[in-house]
């Protein structure tokens, strides 16, 4: 079993026992509230777990010299890795958190192959009758379910840096505060960066052209770069208390990554393959998703192709014909070659400043193969 696997089990079985832990505390409310519990746990149940590995592989990435020495090395590695599994399982549920949220603002139907959280509300309601609008209870229950999700997070968050500060070890609390300034800075970081995605959506029509595609690549970096790879990188050098060198050297290896990871979402967004993804094909052009494939797109063409492209675009009940002609005009533009093309440059930039680092070997080559993995997915 490698590393990596281990990990994903270890968070997976945190992730199953803290929800039966708290389950109780939902139902002794009320038995209705067992319902959160539920659409919880299915959610939580599916992703790839990238930021709890990217998390795993910062924190080793500078703790790894540390702990090749005596016992006493061996037992602090052995409370930080207690406390690094409720970290990376706090990010995990931060992210379901986030998606629950981001489904509802671009009114997605499906998530990880099943309905979203909203949606799942909805047809509750529907199905038990209740009085009122289903959309507006659905979309009001999800909203709380993340917010739910998010509490849950900080307190996951919490435990972890509490037992770094337990064991006493030398640099502990310093390392404590230093992660939760860290998760603190990403929690703001996505936040803002999703509101900069709504506001491309809205603003697009009145903004400079020649602006649009640097706006896209704003919204990648603070609603995805940063929060996907980036700061799970940082958080778990924070944990083992990373000197500023290796802290600027995971940055800079993170932030170019993260970018082609979301860069690879935007294509698989429009043209991948729905029992891939999860999601319907061509989602993100019902939503109307302003990302650099789009921007890119419209650079090529003229003034009445783009007319229609943009009355086409962010239509919810485009039908496959429609979805079939926008995905034809972005594949003729040229605009999606261009992205393979900027997937693969970020992720070249990202390789590059890994191998100058100075970071562990071992980890160094563990980040490279799961840069491979992100930045050439299907899924």
């Amino acid at each position: 079993m490698t590393e990596s696997t281990h990990l994903t089990k270890l968070v997976d079985s945190n992730i199953a026992n803290f929800v039966t832990e708290r389950e109780p505390i939902l139902v002794s409310i009320a038995p209705e509230l067992a319902t959160f519990a539920d659409f919880s746990r299915d959610l939580l149940s599916g992703g790839k777990r990238f930021r709890a590995q990217f998390c795993y592989w910062g924190w080793r990435s500078v703790s790894d010299a540390d702990f090749a020495g005596d016992r006493a090395a061996s037992d602090r590695a052995e409370v930080e890795f207690s406390a690094l599994v409720e970290l990376c399982t706090g990010l995990e549920f931060f992210h379901s958190a986030a998606l629950v949220h981001d489904d509802i603002i671009d009114k997605s139907d499906m998530r990880r192959g099943r309905p979203s959280a909203h949606r799942r509300f909805e047809n509750l309601h529907r199905d038990r009758g209740y009085t009122g609008d289903p959309g507006a209870f659905g979309r009001s229950s999800a909203i709380l379910m993340g917010d739910l999700l998010l509490a849950w997070s900080e307190e996951l968050v919490g435990v972890a840096l509490q037992q770094l500060e337990a064991d006493g070890a030398s640099g502990g609390a310093r390392a404590s505060i230093a992660t939760r300034l860290e998760f603190n800075r990403m929690r703001t970081e996505v936040t803002l960066g999703q509101y900069l995605d709504i506001l491309e959506e809205n603003a697009w029509p009145v903004l400079a052209e020649n602006d649009l595609l640097g706006r896209a690549e704003r919204v990648i970096e603070y609603k995805s770069a940063k929060y996907s790879v980036e700061a799970p990188l940082v958080l778990g050098a924070r944990l083992h208390g990373a000197k500023p060198a290796q802290v600027a050297a995971l940055r800079a290896f993170g932030l170019p990554l993260g970018i082609a990871f979301q860069l690879r979402d935007d294509l698989l967004g429009v043209f991948g393959d729905a029992e891939r993804t999860g999601k319907p094909s061509g989602d993100d052009l019902r939503e109307g998703k302003r990302t650099m494939l789009v921007a890119l797109t419209r650079q090529t063409l003229s003034a009445g192709s783009k007319r229609i492209f943009d009355e086409l675009l962010g239509d919810p009940d485009l039908g496959p014909e429609q979805i079939s002609m926008l995905q034809a005009t972005i594949s003729d533009s040229g605009a999606a070659d261009r992205v393979e093309e900027l997937i693969t440059q970020h992720a070249e930039d990202a390789l590059h400043a890994l191998a100058a680092s100075p970071l562990g070997d071992s980890a160094k080559l563990q980040l490279a193969a799961l840069a491979t993995t992100i930045t050439q997915r299907d899924a």
